[in-house]
């Protein structure tokens, strides 16, 4: 039986084994179900599915982040933020926030006209919105468990990442940052 997985949009995508230009074996995933196609998942890796349902085979890190810090986090923007979609992503020491590029609001009213079935319409969206990060926190104490908070600048002459709050504890930078995501005050913060 072949290793397969279905995203979070409902593609389903075969893992393949492979060799690269220089003939070392490499898998990868696919949605094709034919050819090479992988029993297992490969000794010391994962299944990585991107906030916009891409999908990897990964060397599984090394964790750096908290299990309890995922939850303030996933706890703060539930409580202080007036999103409605978003999504969480853990990389290395870093906790990146994905807002909706789309105004999730603007779908809901009208496919909630064309459509009676709210399940129908939360699929929907699930499947069209696409999401980009807009914020996250870095650790930057280990021991103290101390982090700071960024925000994603999109000034075209920066483009990247600025500092906004901290150093200081995830739980205040969180109730201090996270309610200005989806707020046109999120453009005023740094």
């Amino acid at each position: 039986m072949s290793v397969k997985y279905t995203n979070s949009k409902g593609m389903v995508y075969y893992l393949h084994r492979g060799k690269t230009k220089t003939g070392k074996e490499r898998c990868y995933f696919s949605m094709k179900n034919e050819g090479s196609l992988c029993t297992s998942i490969p000794g010391g890796y994962e299944i990585y599915e991107h906030p916009n349902a891409q999908v990897f085979l990964r060397k599984i890190p090394k964790k750096i982040i908290l299990d309890e810090e995922i939850a303030i986090v996933e706890d703060g923007v539930r409580k202080y933020s007036i999103l409605k979609a978003y999504k969480i992503d853990v990389r290395k020491n870093v906790i990146q926030i994905y807002t909706p590029d789309q105004d999730v609001d603007a779908l809901e009213n009208i496919l909630s006209r064309i459509s009676p079935f709210p399940a129908i319409t939360k699929k929907t969206i699930n499947d069209v919105v696409n999401y980009s990060p807009d914020m996250q926190f870095v650790l930057i104490d280990k021991e103290k468990r101390i982090f700071v908070a960024q925000r994603y600048c999109y000034l075209g002459r920066i483009d990247d990442w600025i500092n906004i709050g901290g150093p200081d504890s995830l739980d205040a930078l969180t109730g201090q940052y996270v309610k200005h995501l989806g707020k046109e005050s999120f453009f005023d913060i740094h």
